[in-house]
């Protein structure tokens, strides 16, 4: 956690949403199915992607056959963030034929485990910041600059580099 995959998922998401005729970003899978159910996730990917406002779904099961119905003719772009459960890929993407020619679905997880059990065959392992990055990316932040800072933070800089091991949340 805390390595960025949420936030790469949004700089793609923003920056090639508009190529596909529907778009939906279903942040924060794990919590919202443990709060509101899979239904509820079912409901907003079918409000964003086609418009239907009115679905009241009473299981996940049942958004199954509307979902493939509704979407497997439309170039759908998908993102699952933080998905932690195989029945959220079940009951939200399915299989490939579940969405039309040219859709992209991403999702982020911490269990590449998840991902393998899905058959999904592209994936990409976001890796903590190497040192340079993590130095630019804290004193750009901290100091609002993106030049040297003043040497006298150097051993305060160094310290917070290496208590946050390079992830860029902490």
């Amino acid at each position: 956690g805390g390595v960025g995959k949420t936030t790469l998922a949004v700089a793609v998401y923003n920056s090639i949403a508009g190529h596909f005729e529907a778009s939906c970003f279903l942040e924060n899978v794990r919590e919202t199915s443990n709060k509101k159910g899979l239904q509820h996730l079912q409901s907003i990917l079918l409000s964003k992607t086609v418009g239907e406002k009115k679905i009241k779904l009473t299981n996940w099961r049942e958004g199954i056959p509307i979902i493939k119905h509704k979407l497997k003719q439309k170039k759908v772009l998908l993102i699952l963030d933080d998905v932690d459960e195989h029945k959220h890929l079940q009951a939200i993407i399915g299989s490939p034929d579940w969405f039309g020619c040219g859709s992209r679905v991403i999702i982020t997880t911490r269990n590449e485990h998840l991902l393998a059990l899905h058959n999904v065959k592209i994936t990409y392992k976001v890796r903590e910041l190497n040192e340079k990055h993590a130095l630019q990316l804290l004193t750009q932040k901290a100091f609002e600059l993106e030049k040297e800072v003043d040497s006298s933070y150097n051993d305060i800089l160094n310290r917070a580099l290496i208590y946050a091991s390079g992830l860029p949340l902490a």
